[in-house]
């Protein structure tokens, strides 16, 4: 009963709180990318603040993003992640399932902050568009942040890698920085939220250059680290 209390105020506080932030959106991509930045990490840490206080879940790093320009494959359980990964890597450019970005004003957003749209389809065209972005972020100098396994996993699954992550490792021609993250345990996909840490594990560069079953064996096993 008190962890789907605890979750519940979540739910509202965080939302709610949120609404201001939805709504500078529009202004803030207006005046200056260092200013829509400014927001999106205000959201963050108003979302690291919830989940902190309310739900009782904080996280643990063990290591830290390297300097220079990397492609960050990371697993993915639970939407924590995705705020704590944006504060944490600072600027990356995120890749994104295609439905996100048809979501008012969110999509819009999305797409000025720095997003690469994966169509789950995986069509020619699609895959086109895929290389091109990750080749302006490449000419950008950002980092690309990519979860591998193409969306949300309960705790424990190790599904393979979807096949567009070998196409952005070549496009991008960067190296991969792996990480492991345990957040399902306390964050399932479904159900109510448990108090704990949720632990980011940075893996070792891998680099660029290498054949898709050794860059897809090499990450899948890195990700999967804090598994079993």
């Amino acid at each position: 009963m008190i962890r789907r209390l605890r979750t519940w105020a979540f739910l509202i506080v965080f939302y709610l709180g949120s609404v201001p932030f939805v709504l500078a959106t529009p202004v803030t991509m207006r005046l200056s990318r260092g200013a829509l930045l400014a927001n999106v990490h205000g959201w963050c840490r108003f979302h690291r603040w919830c989940a902190r206080w309310l739900l009782g879940i904080t996280s643990r790093f063990e290591g830290a993003p390297p300097p220079g320009q990397y492609l960050f494959a990371a697993k993915h359980q639970a939407f924590y992640e995705t705020f704590e990964l944006a504060l944490a890597l600072v600027d990356p450019v995120i890749v994104l399932k295609q439905e996100l970005m048809a979501i008012p004003l969110w999509g819009r957003a999305a797409r000025r902050y720095g997003a690469i749209v994966v169509d789950r389809e995986a069509s020619a065209k699609a895959l086109r568009a895929m290389m091109a972005d990750a080749k302006a972020a490449k000419s950008a100098g950002r980092s690309v942040l990519i979860f591998p396994e193409g969306t949300r996993v309960p705790a424990g699954a190790t599904p393979p890698l979807r096949s567009g992550f070998a196409g952005l490792y070549r496009a991008f021609d960067r190296p991969v920085v792996p990480i492991a993250i345990d957040s399902g345990v306390v964050w399932p996909k479904k159900g109510t939220k448990r108090a704990g840490v949720v632990t980011f594990r940075f893996g070792e560069p891998i680099p660029p250059g290498l054949s898709r079953e050794a860059i897809e064996e090499q990450v899948h096993a890195a990700i999967n680290a804090l598994e079993g």
